[in-house]
């Protein structure tokens, strides 16, 4: 009793001490307190001095901008993290790193940050190798826990485009060797990146163990160099809600939308990818190299020019148990491209219940396989899928082996049909296909039309419970073929 009491009185008492400092780059005096509006501090460098404590809050004025780099000090705890925002009425407060520092705002070896509310940009005359508008780093750390980022408008960041010197939008990393680091509590929620390079939001994991709950969600993503969102060296990270508007706009190298590189049950769910440039990859989503059981389902993918999806390993790693279902795929893939690659030694994927839509201006691949570095994709099935093709298509998978198709409908002209002893060659009754733009509202064409009688497709157990719409599927009776079920 006596214990739970002094707990409760040491939180009153921290409570008291936390403490809000305010800056205003207009009329605000380094040499003042800081903790009122009246006596702001002025500059990121007196920012950057104090070593803030769990619970402060770092309040800039709205409207106001700060061209320099903000790299606070001070971590909080698990009850108090520290808080960094806006306050008043207006526009975010601005951080412009003007490419005169690496990271417009650098978070280094802290850990129970809030950052909310904010405008970040880092554009210099010239590009520079690492350049980034937010770097979250854990070094020779162990630990690294609670980082948060909500609602910041992160763009014009002109980091190189290179993929082995890659720039970034919002960067988080663990490196260091003497401690292994990592992330616990990872998230990036409800930012707006615009014309960033190379890349949108990315992780880089150095030896380090894996990165623990990190999340990457609501965000919106456009005009992007090359990647657009990636996780690298996680368990269960979670890329869920967001939209991806233009990808790979400016790098020469290979880049997709969505994409986890080592990590185990990354779940990629809810998004929405478009306008992907160019062929080298340019896919709108890729399962990568040394990840087992990543889930993709109940995405959007449209008007990738490399295609709806890549799955890929070479031959002395692995890519193992990719399930890939209840997505929507629209017009993705032109020319040589197509629509779902199988590059190298993956193994043990499952595709089941997507829509495919090939529009009339297309004639691409519908399946490509290939090998990589002596590695061959083998055991891939594919069960009821539907392929609908108002283009031309052709199937492409003398480099694999175990490949199984059943109950797939492959409608329109397919060069050559898939091996499915279940085929379905009839046309679907579909509200309308290929009515698609953007926004998921826009899909509802391709829901099977009321009062006809649907193919039904196998069973196929933890199917997730739920269609692309929501309508539930069960788990005791033939699904409808495709992403939607038959109401």
């Amino acid at each position: 009793m006596h214990r739970i009491v002094l707990i409760v009185l040491l939180g009153v008492a921290f409570t008291a001490e936390a403490k809000n400092y305010y800056v205003n780059s207009q009329s605000g005096d380094d040499a003042s307190s800081g903790t009122s509006r009246t006596h702001a501090w002025r500059t990121l460098a007196r920012v950057n001095q104090q070593v803030f404590q769990p619970g402060d809050r770092i309040l800039f004025k709205a409207g106001t901008c700060y061209t320099s780099q903000l790299a606070p000090q001070g971590s909080g705890n698990g009850n108090h993290p520290i808080h960094a925002g806006k306050y008043g009425f207006g526009a975010l407060p601005r951080i412009d790193g003007a490419g005169k520092v690496l990271d417009a705002l650098l978070l280094r070896n802290v850990e129970f940050w809030d950052l909310e509310d904010l405008e970040i940009t880092n554009l210099g005359t010239n590009r520079e190798p690492w350049r980034t508008g937010v770097r979250i780093v854990a070094e020779n750390f162990g630990k690294m826990r609670h980082v948060h980022l909500r609602r910041l408008f992160v763009h014009d960041v002109n980091g190189d485009l290179r993929k082995s010197h890659e720039g970034c939008s919002i960067y988080f990393e663990t490196r260091g060797k003497r401690v292994p680091s990592h992330f616990d509590d990872l998230l990036v929620e409800n930012c707006h990146v615009l014309r960033t390079d190379r890349n949108g939001i990315c992780q880089r994991n150095g030896s380090g163990p894996h990165s623990l709950r990190v999340v990457v969600r609501g965000n919106l993503l456009e005009d992007i160099g090359g990647d657009c969102i990636k996780t690298w060296g996680g368990d269960a990270p979670l890329v869920e809600h967001n939209i991806v508007h233009g990808g790979r706009m400016r790098c020469d190298d290979g880049a997709a939308g969505i994409w986890p590189f080592d990590c185990n049950d990354a779940l990629v769910q809810f998004n929405e990818v478009s306008g992907m440039k160019g062929i080298k990859d340019g896919q709108g989503f890729d399962s990568d190299f040394q990840c087992r059981r990543s889930v993709f389902q109940y995405n959007y993918s449209h008007d990738n020019e490399g295609g709806f999806m890549l799955i890929c390993s070479p031959g002395d790693s692995f890519n193992e148990d990719t399930v890939i279902r209840y997505n929507i795929s629209q017009n993705d893939g032109i020319n040589t491209a197509r629509v779902f690659q199988f590059g190298g030694g993956s193994s043990n994927t499952l595709v089941y219940n997507n829509t495919v839509y090939i529009g009339t201006n297309q004639d691409v691949p519908l399946l490509q396989f290939g090998d990589w570095n002596g590695g061959h994709p083998r055991n891939v099935k594919f069960f009821n899928n539907l392929f609908y093709v108002d283009g031309r298509v052709a199937c492409k998978w003398d480099s694999t082996t175990n490949l199984d198709f059943a109950h797939n409908i492959f409608y329109g002209d397919l060069a050559v049909i898939p091996p499915d002893s279940f085929a379905i060659t009839d046309r679907p009754a579909l509200v309308r296909p290929g009515s698609g733009r953007n926004g998921f509202n826009s899909l509802k064409g391709y829901c099977p039309l009321s009062g006809k009688d649907f193919p039904r497709g196998q069973i196929i157990l933890n199917n997730g419970g739920r269609d692309f719409f929501g309508r539930a599927v069960l788990t005791n009776q033939p699904p409808s073929v495709g992403a939607a079920e038959e109401l």
